[in-house]
């Protein structure tokens, strides 16, 4: 195992998900099953179902990611629907008479979840004057502490004034720590036929400061809100098949060196796994929906007890402001215990749709080429799931999510220029492609990587440089009819 990963860390995430080890013969098996196909001229065993036995039939219409495990046992259905209408809560600003949702803020950046992940999926970018409900700026500045058992952490630090990201809303008459700004150059690229392509270099701003200037070093990055779809299964892969997958160094000459995120875990305080956010910034779904709470609405959780959010002290006038938590009710938090739990479940368990049409001929030419440039050595297709004593929608199932969870330099071109932990400014973690064919149908949009500057997946794919530079590059020298079927493949999943 890569010493990335202290042996602790990787116990952790085996013991934290109460797993039944694998046999020897299972592993073999899974060897077996997860090894890339050489054979293209039809659909493999089981390629229909990208989520195993969870995998949900397709829905034509803006739902088809917000469906719940297709194996989800009856019983477990309610805690589903729980968490589902608290995921959709809008919350209001303290003091209110709605004492159940009150506590937002004071600084946000949405009122509910669902206003980022509108029908579970993809953000967008905002149009010119709209807010930008589904996308956001991280800040931060260089230095600060570093955890002492994680090796290679680039040690940076919120802004001492607007903290860790920029809130363009706020409650109580308070100002909005500003708003982000975006402008776009156009990039002209020619491909190997002599198509033009003009893609959208952005350059982001923070306009309108509400409290005062930020540190001249001000570091800036845009987040675009993902898909939600197959977290929970995204988190019972074992973590040494990920590491398995790791090669800092690139001893095998290959290009491609995918690292480990590793993170302190504040559910369990140690180093793990991350596996969640666009740079691995998080190891479990429940981690990642706590940070949202409390970044995105301002909401004290068991795991970020402080109520006023991202409200830094040197921002005096949000401190002050009434906040949602009572002593006696909800664990004395403004989403109690059980509350955090019901949305982690929902999160871990909203169904990846099965395959459009694996067997069209198309599609596998598209996937042909797709292995064949050396695509599938970020965009990892399979991996067997741990097998589970109490999750039995995640157990044992054979996914198709078409991502290593690894970290890769994407070159100067996708650079955001501000570390995250281990992640460096060109790095980031490899998002899975299952679903990213229905991004139109349930988002109403195709705008892709991790700041919507692709309109569609031509270009997402013509922004990959670093270590995708070659399968770009390979891509670009394509015949239309090629790059066609590469795309009709992408679609497909």
């Amino acid at each position: 195992m890569p010493a990335a990963l202290p042996l602790q860390a990787q116990e952790l995430d085996d013991r934290h998900l109460q797993v039944i080890p694998r046999t020897a013969s299972e592993q073999a098996r899974i060897g077996a099953v997860t090894a890339p196909t050489l054979d293209f001229t039809a659909a493999e065993r089981f390629e229909t179902k990208p989520g195993g036995a969870a995998s949900v039939r397709v829905r034509d219409t803006a739902d088809a990611f917000s469906q719940l495990s297709g194996n989800m046992p009856f019983e477990r259905e309610m805690d589903f629907k729980l968490g589902n209408g608290l995921f959709r809560k809008t919350w209001v600003a303290a003091p209110a008479s709605t004492k159940g949702s009150d506590g937002l803020g004071p600084l946000y950046n949405a009122r509910a979840c669902q206003d980022c992940h509108l029908k579970d999926g993809r953000g967008h970018v905002p149009a010119p004057g709209e807010a930008a409900v589904s996308m956001f700026l991280r800040v931060s500045v260089p230095g600060g502490p570093a955890p002492g058992d994680i090796a290679e952490w680039l040690a940076t630090q919120p802004d001492p004034t607007y903290g860790g990201q920029l809130q363009d809303f706020a409650s109580n008459g308070l100002p909005a720590e500003g708003q982000m700004v975006i402008e776009y150059e156009d990039l002209p690229v020619t491909l190997g036929d002599g198509t033009i392509v003009t893609l959208r270099k952005p350059v982001y701003s923070m306009a309108d400061p509400g409290y005062g200037p930020p540190s001249p070093d001000l570091m800036l990055s845009p987040r675009v809100a993902p898909q939600m779809i197959g977290l929970g299964l995204l988190e019972a892969i074992p973590a040494g098949d990920i590491l398995a997958n790791a090669d800092p160094g690139d001893a095998d000459g290959d290009g491609i060196s995918g690292r480990p995120s590793i993170v302190p875990s504040a559910e369990f305080g140690v180093p793990m796994l991350g596996r969640f956010g666009l740079k691995g910034g998080t190891p479990t779904v429940k981690e990642q929906s706590a940070a949202a709470f409390s970044g995105d609405m301002g909401l004290s959780t068991p795991l970020h007890p402080d109520p006023y959010g991202e409200c830094m002290t040197a921002q005096a006038d949000c401190r002050s402001q009434p906040v949602g938590q009572e002593p006696d009710a909800r664990d004395g938090l403004e989403v109690d215990r059980e509350s955090l739990d019901l949305v982690a479940f929902y999160s871990r368990n909203l169904a990846v749709p099965e395959r459009r049409n694996p067997d069209d001929p198309q599609v596998l030419r598209g996937k042909q080429l797709f292995y064949q440039t050396g695509c599938i050595s970020c965009h990892v297709p399979k991996f067997v799931t741990h097998r589970l004593k109490d999750q039995p929608e995640q157990s044992f199932q054979l996914i198709w999510p078409y991502s290593d969870l690894l970290l890769h330099d994407m070159g100067e071109g996708l650079a955001d220029n501000r570390p995250e932990g281990r992640a460096s400014g060109r790095e980031w973690r490899t998002p899975p492609l299952w679903g990213i064919g229905l991004t139109q149908t349930v988002s109403g949009h195709t705008e892709f990587l991790h700041d919507g500057r692709a309109r569609n997946l031509t270009e997402a794919i013509l922004w990959h440089g670093g270590e995708a530079q070659a399968a770009r590059d390979a891509f670009a020298g394509m015949e239309k009819a090629d790059r066609d079927a590469v795309l009709e493949f992408l679609g497909s999943l």
